[in-house]
């Protein structure tokens, strides 16, 4: 199943939303502070999260940003955590019946003097009554400052695309949805589970959507499930979560953003098609999870980070990068093109700061005029201003230099050029220059799973194969 979010503009708007929910989160659900984070000074927090949590946080904000709305430590909820009698503890968790019992055993703990509890998406009743048991019973109601329903259940990757989850992806799945022995309480559960993801995206943006679907699939299903569960909170002005200003605009302007949500069986083809531009094939190769790779390195290669293990770097591909952001839609070779180019740009900074350098140094025998010297000591001090900033973009065409050499590396060792060209012919319904017999039996070409892909995209697209094969 695949959804259809809005466009550019409203996904900006969303990611900066959830961006402002956690800050606002982090900051114990007060307001955050206009312009500066460190307008005043931030209360000192632990961060206690699982790996549902960490997974929506990760992408959004760095461990610098963490820092400066007061956390001075993030862990895990299932990790051993030693107590901290004069700390605030910030939860953030999925409500499940293991991470609340997780709570009440660090209630009857006393591991913090202060606990700040909120969870992914609403809590049930029972949950919330076991958390309010063990708080009594710990003698500890005082120190639960507060209970939240944060509706931030969706990871923002980037400002146009965001997923509904990334962990227990096969218990949310195609395939699960269409398993030959799935139950119908099987199917409705990730229906379930699709709707309250799709609910909090809605949630943290402040409107109310306009959904279209197809007829008689999961889609429909989902669709119809999500737009009960908008009525019945719409309908309660008691709770319902789109009594905000912003809700009240986009209805008097009629910009309700539009939810197309599709099943997966509409194209099969195209999530198997060998790719050929920049970000999807880092996807596709390198693994690319939440916005972070990880590439192998020769033994000899020392780690570039501290959490990066010596057979290991592992890279950020932030929102902030200028490359990235201009050239991860880019296909491969104008991408080597361009990193190509910013290796010379930069090349010719750096001569240009030694040659700027070198001009400073005067010769005994050799008199300069007052006014070139002090031109030249003004471009110098422009160019140490410069530094940072040519360093940290030398920390960039690093990165993309080395994933573009592994890219590059897979490329050639499977053929995957030719791959890409013959399933795009596939697809276009363009004439073959080979069978696709002769490509599965090229030894010299591709892993069998490159093989099987071409395949299924064969078989997908020839709907007559069935008859020929029998």
């Amino acid at each position: 199943m695949a959804t259809s979010g809005p466009p550019t503009s409203y996904q900006n708007v969303l990611r900066d939303k959830q961006i402002a929910a956690l800050k606002r989160m982090l900051n114990l659900n007060q307001p955050t502070p206009r312009g500066s984070v460190a307008a005043s000074e931030p209360v000192w927090k632990v961060l206690i999260y699982d790996k549902f949590g960490s997974d929506i946080i990760s992408p959004l904000l760095s461990v610098r940003e963490l820092r400066d709305l007061g956390v001075t430590l993030h862990l895990q909820v299932d990790a051993g955590r030693e107590q901290i009698s004069d700390a605030v503890a910030v939860y953030f968790l999925m409500p499940t019946a293991a991470n609340v019992a997780r709570i009440c055993q660090d209630c009857r703990a006393q591991l913090y003097d202060k606990y700040y509890l909120n969870f992914v998406t609403a809590i049930p009743r029972p949950l919330l009554e076991e958390v309010a048991k063990a708080s009594l019973e710990a003698d500890c109601v005082p120190q639960i400052g507060k209970v939240y329903d944060q509706y931030l259940n969706f990871i923002s990757l980037e400002d146009d695309f965001f997923v509904l989850r990334n962990q227990m992806l096969g218990e949310v799945s195609y395939y699960a949805l269409n398993r030959p022995d799935a139950s119908d309480e099987e199917i409705q559960r990730i229906c379930d589970s699709i709707v309250e993801c799709l609910f909090s995206v809605f949630v943290t943006s402040g409107t109310v959507p306009i959904i279209r679907c197809p007829r008689g699939n999961a889609a429909e299903m989902v669709a119809q499930a999500l737009d009960k569960k908008l009525r019945d909170n719409v309908r309660d002005p008691r709770n319902s979560m789109f009594t905000g200003d912003s809700t009240a605009i986009a209805q008097l302007s009629f910009s309700r953003p539009l939810l197309v949500i599709l099943d997966r069986n509409v194209d099969l083809a195209t999530p198997l098609h060998h790719t050929w531009t920049y970000q999807a094939l880092v996807h596709d190769m390198l693994n690319l999870d939440l916005n972070r790779v990880t590439l192998l390195t020769a033994d000899d290669e020392p780690p570039p980070s501290p959490t990066s293990s010596p057979q290991q770097r592992t890279y950020d591909l932030l929102h902030s990068d200028r490359f990235w952001e201009q050239h991860r839609g880019s296909p491969f070779p104008a991408m080597a093109d361009a990193v190509q180019a910013e290796v010379d740009r930069y090349k010719t900074s750096e001569e240009e700061m030694k040659s700027l350098k070198s001009a400073m140094g005067v010769d005994d025998d050799e008199s300069e005029d007052s006014d070139l010297l002090t031109d030249k000591t003004s471009k110098l001090g422009s160019a140490i201003k410069s530094l940072p900033e040519l360093m940290e973009k030398k920390k960039s065409i690093d990165m993309h230099t080395n994933i573009a050499t592994a890219l590059l590396e897979q490329i050639k060792e499977r053929k995957l050029d030719v791959f890409f060209e013959m399933e795009d012919r596939m697809i276009s319904k363009s004439s073959l220059d080979k069978t696709v017999l002769d490509m599965i039996s090229d030894t010299a070409a591709g892993t069998p799973e490159d093989k099987m892909r071409l395949f299924i995209i064969y078989y997908i697209l020839s709907p007559d194969i069935a008859e020929v094969s029998g």
